[in-house]
């Protein structure tokens, strides 16, 4: 039996302080997110201190980077060399950083435009591809693309196929076309506008892009825990640097 003092742990202690089952603690031991354990003559597993380290990294990291990139990050930790571990922090960082600055631009083309409802239409506000392509100062080449893209997938006339813009298309793709111009790109956008159409209200518009802003600042804030964590995996024994970084010159 393993004494209070004894820095020497079984697979439960480790569960029991990273907040895992036992079957998972040997999943991530087998996927290279804990190191290899010691095992005793009869075969047990032996773990210290730095397992439950790694697994508290892992756990806040998954949080912040999904738990495909957290393994990567910590294999990385455990593997070195350390500008390959430094590179995936950066990575997971700049891509919230892009999020959050595609999102501020959704933010100010919904702002742009909450002044007219989009609620109140009528079907006679449907529009053909030209009629729109004019009424936002496109080309009719643009709205091809968006429809390709299924971003605006308009209904097409039963007679001779042409494309056909209902009113609530209309308004998806004055949407598109404001966050378009605000530097939005064709990929989130996918993501995004079926959040927007399932909103009935600029408010519930709003709403749907404070979650998305909340959920950035969730996974910001478990990448940031998971740093933090990862530092202890990697201290006092190791370090990320060799030398102290040089002063700045006043």
């Amino acid at each position: 039996m393993r004494s209070r003092k004894s820095s020497v742990m079984r697979t439960a202690d480790v569960a029991r302080h990273a907040g895992y089952s036992v079957q998972q603690v040997r999943n991530l031991e087998r996927d290279g997110v804990l190191p290899p354990a010691a095992l005793t003559t009869a075969g047990y597993r032996i773990y210290t201190k730095t397992h439950i380290r790694s697994a508290l990294a892992y756990r806040a990291l998954a949080a912040g980077t999904g738990p495909v990139e957290a393994k990567r990050i910590i294999r990385a930790a455990h593997g070195y060399p350390a500008s390959e571990l430094l590179a995936l922090l950066d990575a997971a960082h700049a891509r919230l950083d892009a999020e959050r600055r595609e999102l501020k631009l959704a933010k100010e083309a919904a702002e742009a435009i909450a002044a007219e409802p989009i609620e109140d239409i009528r079907p006679s506000d449907s529009m053909g591809i030209s009629e729109l392509a004019v009424a936002l100062g496109v080309r009719p080449s643009t709205l091809r693309h968006w429809d390709a893209e299924g971003l605006i997938v308009p209904r097409r006339a039963s007679t001779r196929g042409t494309r056909r813009y209902s009113p609530d298309d209309v308004r998806d793709a004055r949407i598109v076309h404001q966050l378009r111009m605000a530097g939005y790109r064709i990929a989130p956008l996918r993501a995004l506008m079926p959040e927007l159409r399932r909103a009935h209200r600029w408010d519930e518009v709003m709403t749907t892009l404070a979650a998305r802003d909340a959920s950035i600042d969730a996974r910001s804030t478990a990448l940031l825990e998971g740093a933090a964590a990862l530092s202890a995996v990697l201290s006092p024994t190791t370090s990320l640097s060799r030398e102290p970084a040089a002063a700045p010159q006043a």
